[in-house]
């Protein structure tokens, strides 16, 4: 199966700024560019790391409140240094959490969820800045049509594992759901059948109402199947 990868899915024309890019020019930045964080590079066009709206407007909330409704919040000393910063140097997210072009939405998902971060820097083998990739891209792999994933299930999925004994099921795809009918010969196969189907890109889960060879009757409907994800 061939997955999408990062490079196919990031941004490449990415706004950036320098180390040395004052607050006020990263504030016009991010307005300019409609986003909401961006990476910063040093002399050599690698990351370094992230300025986002939250770095800068940790500033504001570092202000005393003269109206006396909002106590000032509690910041750690590094929390309080970045939020005295005045270039993206003092103020931003380091060191850069990066991706590389060649890996899957799985990949770049989990270093996203095990980090906190909610957008990547791609980089090539020198680290060099290529694009970034967001949470909002690595979603466009769920807008997949049925017919394509239904299409690659036949042909990679029940199709590499009709030997094994898969040559009776079927596939069906609604809305990005997997519904497996028929029969195998291995009762063993079932659950390699299902985890194959999840990895496909664009399934957002997988029934099955799959029954062994010997004792499968009529193929039951999408709604009696077991369904896992």
């Amino acid at each position: 199966m061939e997955h999408r990868t990062i490079g196919e899915l990031m941004t490449r024309n990415v706004a950036s700024v320098q180390l040395d890019t004052p607050f006020k020019d990263i504030a016009q930045i991010l307005a300019d560019s409609a986003v909401s964080a961006v990476p910063v590079l040093d002399s050599l066009g690698r990351p370094a790391g992230v300025v986002s709206e939250a770095d800068l407007l940790r500033k504001a909330a570092d202000q005393s409140d003269l109206s006396g409704r909002t106590p000032l919040p509690h910041l750690e000393a590094w929390e309080r240094a970045r939020a005295e910063g005045r270039t993206a140097a003092e103020l931003m997210s380091a060191p850069a959490v990066c991706a590389h072009p060649e890996w899957t939405v799985v990949e770049a998902a989990r270093l996203m969820e095990v980090q906190k971060v909610k957008r990547l820097p791609v980089v090539d083998e020198t680290d060099a800045l290529l694009g970034i990739v967001s949470r909002s891209d690595l979603l466009r792999v769920f807008l997949r049509r049925d017919k394509a994933i239904q299409e690659e299930i036949t042909r990679e999925v029940i199709g590499r594992t009709a030997r094994l004994g898969a040559g009776g099921v079927t596939a069906e795809v609604v809305q990005g759901q997997v519904a497996l009918h028929g029969a195998v010969e291995e009762p063993l196969l079932i659950p390699v059948l299902v985890r194959m189907c999840a990895s496909v890109d664009g399934v957002v889960a997988v029934g099955e109402d799959l029954k062994p060879a010997m004792a499968a009757g009529p193929v039951g409907s999408v709604e009696g199947g077991r369904a896992r994800s």
